[in-house]
């Protein structure tokens, strides 16, 4: 009779609610459900938290009273982690308490108990795989809950003591460090980039990917702080030898034959990390990129798992920040506050260091973007992977999978060689080719991605704008 008694219990009967959490002993005898060994049964830590979340959210201030009296409730709610139930009911008291004063005592309860440092430390190689994926997947919701509720109240309440600690370069510095001591498990590196991702979304979209970022530019809904950047630099060259030596994996069956090394969800994630730092727009974090040479890898992958579309997207999102990127007056800004809340230099300090800082940026964009075209020669690749596709099928073969993207990758670059913030430069960089190539690419885009684009315009009327090949997937 658990699932009646949870809904009798969960009514929102006034009076029901009343007697349950104004009576100290019942409110120790649903309690008394954590005290127990795990695993717990998941169904029942459902009711368990249904109920508890209701009376959070119905009675408030008297079962906050109540847990904030036991010194084991949060240990015990970690020790049960591994059940999402529990998620669930860390994620209540952060987003159901209200008025905004009590939510604010409650968040510095938890931040007291070390919430965040203990969902961190469970991130660790040699952990439980659920307990890890849950404990991420609880701190990506505390930051965008968090986020949210900073952009609803505006001025009018303290900052949130979970998103500070969170955000803060010690706290970065300690998930990284998880995520890369010992033996690398892919899913320490997953559940701990998952993290990062959520502290470098710059703003909530129902609609993520290029054409976000075409229509939209570079709005931010949020500044990325300088302590998480400052904390992750150290560590790009780990994620690099993450895309060159990955946590090895089994080969598996797939309708185009057998693949003996698969990308892996490390690797992807290392992609998605990538493309992410690159939208910032932040410098040395752009500088360090170049100096490892990372999208020449990316570029190197994309083509090596030519079916692998999730890859195959997040290359693509890299070209168009580096293609894309904002001119000084138009690049988001970092928040480069201290966490005490005071200013890192004072306004005249900064009018006197744009133009530096604006010039800093353009020379490393510039540095960049010669890196596409020179090092990881874009154009050659382009080609190269055209010709070799168009043998294929001529040979009765099926087109590649990343078609489509290599189709939009060289739209980007003609559409860039006609307008945009690195026009001069990209002309002068295609001047630069060897002769024969110039021939073939300016040949290549005056028929053949002409003809594709023209193709799938008639072939996908409903996707018009989007130049996406359905054969990619």
């Amino acid at each position: 009779f658990s699932n009646i008694a949870c809904e009798l219990l969960t009514s929102d009967v006034s009076i029901i609610n009343d007697k349950l959490g104004g009576d100290e002993s019942l409110l120790e005898m649903l309690y008394k459900f954590l005290d127990k060994d795990p695993p717990l049964n998941p169904l029942l830590a459902s009711f368990f938290s249904k109920t508890i979340g209701n009376l959070i959210a119905r009675k408030t201030e008297q079962v906050i009273a109540f847990l904030k009296k036991k010194e084991g409730f949060i240990s015990l709610v970690l020790k049960h982690i591994d059940a999402s139930a529990m998620m669930d009911l860390l994620l209540r008291l952060i987003s159901c308490v209200e008025p905004a004063t009590l939510r604010q005592e409650v968040l510095h309860w938890l931040n007291d108990e070390k919430l965040v440092q203990r969902l961190i430390e469970l991130i660790h190689t040699g952990k439980d795989e659920e307990r890890q994926s849950n404990a991420s997947q609880t701190l990506c919701d505390i930051i965008r809950l968090s986020r949210d509720q900073a952009n609803q109240m505006q001025d009018n309440v303290d900052s949130d003591p979970l998103l500070t600690v969170l955000e803060s370069q010690e706290t970065v510095t300690g998930l990284l460090k998880n995520m890369f001591e010992g033996e690398r498990s892919e899913a320490s590196i997953v559940n701990g980039t998952q993290v990062l991702l959520t502290l470098l979304e710059t703003r909530r979209s129902a609609l993520e990917g290029l054409m976000d970022l075409y229509s939209q530019g570079y709005e931010r809904s949020y500044t990325v702080s300088s302590s998480i950047l400052s904390a992750i630099e150290p560590y790009l060259k780990d994620f690099q030898q993450l895309l060159l030596d990955p946590p090895k994996k089994s080969a598996i069956l797939m309708t185009v034959g057998i693949l003996e090394q698969p990308l892996g969800n490390a690797r992807l994630h290392v992609a998605r990390l990538v493309a992410a730092l690159l939208q910032t727009s932040a410098p040395s974090i752009c500088q360090e990129l170049c100096n490892l040479a990372t999208m020449d890898l990316l570029l190197d992958l994309f083509f090596k798992y030519s079916w692998n579309n999730f890859l195959h997207l997040q290359v693509e999102l890299c070209v168009a920040a580096i293609l894309n990127h904002p001119s000084s007056e138009e690049q988001p800004s970092l928040d480069i506050q201290n966490h005490d809340g005071d200013p890192v230099a004072s306004n005249s300090d900064r009018e006197g260091e744009k133009g530096t800082n604006s010039d800093l940026k353009s020379s490393v964009f510039n540095a960049l973007v010669a890196h596409l075209f020179q090092k990881c020669q874009l154009v050659q690749r382009i080609l190269n992977a055209w010709e070799e596709n168009d043998k294929i099928q001529a040979d009765g073969g099926t087109r590649r999978g990343n078609m489509g993207h290599l189709t939009r990758i060289a739209n980007m670059v003609v559409q860039n060689l006609e307008k945009g913030p690195v026009q001069a430069q990209i002309t002068d960089l295609i001047k630069e080719l060897p002769e024969d190539c110039r021939g073939r690419w300016e040949s290549f885009v005056d028929e053949t991605l002409r003809e594709t684009n023209r193709r799938n315009a008639v072939e996908l009327p409903f996707m018009v704008g989007l130049s996406c090949d359905i054969s990619s997937g």
